[in-house]
């Protein structure tokens, strides 16, 4: 599934609310150590235009989860 989201979210990274909302769904899908891998491919691969939606979708996910 972690490579199946990252395919997904290189073809939705044109549009931030899609992306947005695909990286969500994404972290469903994912187990927890899944997540932290996906989150540091994206912050390398989109960091330079989606850092914050990256970081506030983990934190939200992440609390949401707690």
């Amino acid at each position: 599934m972690l490579e199946l989201s990252k395919k997904i979210l290189e073809k939705v990274s044109f549009d931030r609310k899609l992306f947005r909302k695909e990286l969500r769904k994404s972290l469903n899908w994912l187990k927890p150590n899944e997540q932290i891998l996906l989150k540091t491919w994206c912050l390398a691969t989109f960091g330079a235009a989606y850092s914050e939606t990256i970081t506030e979708v983990f934190e939200s996910t992440i609390s949401a989860s707690l």
